[in-house]
């Protein structure tokens, strides 16, 4: 895929998550779900907090500063990156899981306009950024610039899958 399809994907799913959350009932955004698990607003959260983190990244990519390798993806991230998703539910890591709060409908709609503006701000700096300077993932290993935003894309979508569980258990119960 281009730079410009990874952006219109991601995009579409911005998009969606911006529907998603209109359609949450404000008394249940920050109610943690049956069963237990993170509410809507902690899973919005994570979200838009590691995805502008990962534009951070993409930032550090473009400047040169990343550590410069030649080396391929780990295993993992080849795999992730092949099949476009996560096989397999992934625990945050502590670092991650501890940033995330229980933000309001309000923080979430804000979150996702100051991402949308982050990313027209960085995917110019994607298409410039070498692609032997590259930045840790706490999982993944080692990302340049083009593999963070596309692995922007992949998060988002692995927790639209998140949503929607969330939706089956508020309405079983």
């Amino acid at each position: 895929m281009s730079i410009a399809s990874d952006k219109k994907s991601l995009e579409n799913v911005l998009a969606e998550y911006r529907r998603k959350l209109d359609q949450i009932p404000d008394d249940r955004f920050n109610a943690t779900p049956p069963g237990g698990g993170w509410s809507y607003g902690e899973v919005y959260s994570h979200l838009l907090q590691s995805n502008l983190g990962s534009f951070i990244a993409i930032e550090r990519c473009g400047n040169g500063t990343g550590k410069l390798d030649n080396k391929r993806m780990s295993w993992l991230a080849q795999f992730v990156f092949l099949i476009g998703g996560f096989p397999f539910k992934f625990k945050a890591p502590d670092k991650i899981a501890a940033m995330v709060n229980n933000i309001s409908k309000e923080e979430a709609r804000n979150l996702l306009v100051k991402l949308k503006a982050k990313m027209d701000l960085m995917v110019p700096v994607v298409a410039k950024a070498s692609t032997f300077s590259k930045i840790k993932h706490p999982r993944l290993g080692l990302l340049n610039a083009r593999q963070w935003l596309k692995f922007i894309d992949i998060h988002s979508r692995h927790h639209l899958k998140q949503l929607k569980r969330l939706d089956k258990k508020f309405q079983s119960a």
